[in-house]
């Protein structure tokens, strides 16, 4: 199935940068990075799919049953942006420039020292020829890893400093989910990438599941009146499960960022293993207060410098924690 997905998704690549793409880097004269705009065209491609099935799929659940009415469009449309910029635009473009180099030279590197990550097939033998079944493992082992990672944004203050982001959206939409800074994307990014290899993902599978693990993500952002009741709620991380992850009340005791709840992206298994689980019927308002100020409403580049203060605030904190003398002669001088 990824493999004839792949091809379709070539095909189209190809039309659009003869098309459109080339025309525009002969004029300019940029030709020599022909072949690397080419595959990063790839990355844009699948962004842009992974846009349009999700808004085709959930934007009517919201219009069916709303959970709040929007108030505040001018956030909604921040959270647009961000999806736009972060799926087809400067996040891809970094992720593709900076990381894929990296991981290539990491492989290429274990492979000399003569480790080959293996994959589920070789672990279990069983799977060989049922690629469909062996692709869901992949997403479950994957979504373990996306269960720790999310703990550690609300634990690690500074990993915090740029999550609270995230959090800061008191309009919750199919959008929300790629409300992120930059350097929070790159991290996720990273992680994803390191479990990837790890784990054994094809380059050709691992699209593929980023996009089934993001646009479950965009579902439980999603603004609609939907439980999935026990028995779903168990199976499946739903709107109403996630709500409660982001609701105000969590940045009160005992609900604040460290000792939150329904960390899980895909499977609530997790939290139930791990004692992070919390059920209710309510449809809670959503939001946390910022670091310091007020709540953030703004849009990209005002929330992305918002995202570096927090940030500098964090780093500069844990600092004068582990050197207060330091701290102390310079604030006397």
């Amino acid at each position: 199935m990824s493999d004839a997905l792949m091809r379709l998704v070539g095909q189209v690549q190809g039309i659009v940068f003869q098309a459109t793409v080339q025309p525009v880097l002969y004029w300019l004269g940029l030709m020599d990075w022909a072949e690397d705009v080419f595959e990063g065209l790839e990355v844009v491609l699948l962004g842009a799919l992974a846009i349009a099935v999700t808004y085709i799929l959930f934007r009517p659940l919201e219009l069916w049953r709303p959970v709040e009415r929007r108030t505040d469009r001018r956030a909604v449309w921040t959270d647009i942006v961000y999806t736009l910029v972060h799926k087809l635009g400067i996040v891809p473009a970094i992720i593709f420039l900076l990381l894929t180099p990296i991981g290539t030279a990491i492989d290429s590197y274990l492979r000399f020292k003569g480790y080959i990550p293996p994959t589920i097939e070789q672990v279990v033998p069983a799977l060989r020829g049922w690629p469909l079944v062996t692709l869901l493992v992949y997403i479950v082992v994957l979504d373990f890893g996306e269960y720790w990672r999310h703990r550690l944004q609300h634990r690690l203050p500074w990993w915090w400093a740029l999550h609270s982001l995230h959090h800061d959206q008191r309009q919750m939409t199919l959008w929300s989910d790629d409300r992120n800074h930059v350097l929070d994307d790159m991290l996720v990014a990273t992680w994803d990438a390191a479990v990837a290899l790890l784990i054994g993902i094809t380059p050709g599978e691992f699209p593929f599941v980023i996009i089934g693990l993001r646009m479950i993500e965009s579902l439980s952002h999603t603004n609609v009146r939907v439980d999935f009741g026990r028995i779903g709620g168990a199976l499946l991380v739903g709107p109403q499960y996630h709500r409660l992850h982001h609701a105000i009340e969590h940045a009160q005791a005992p609900f604040d960022r460290t000792m939150g709840c329904n960390f899980a992206i895909i499977l609530p298994l997790w939290d139930h293993l791990f004692r992070t689980a919390r059920r209710t019927g309510q449809f809670l308002p959503t939001g946390v207060a910022a670091l310091s100020g007020r709540a953030i409403r703004c849009g990209y580049l005002a929330h992305q410098v918002e995202g570096f203060r927090r940030l500098g605030h964090a780093l500069a904190h844990l600092f004068s924690r582990c050197h207060p003398g330091f701290v102390a002669a310079f604030r006397t001088e």
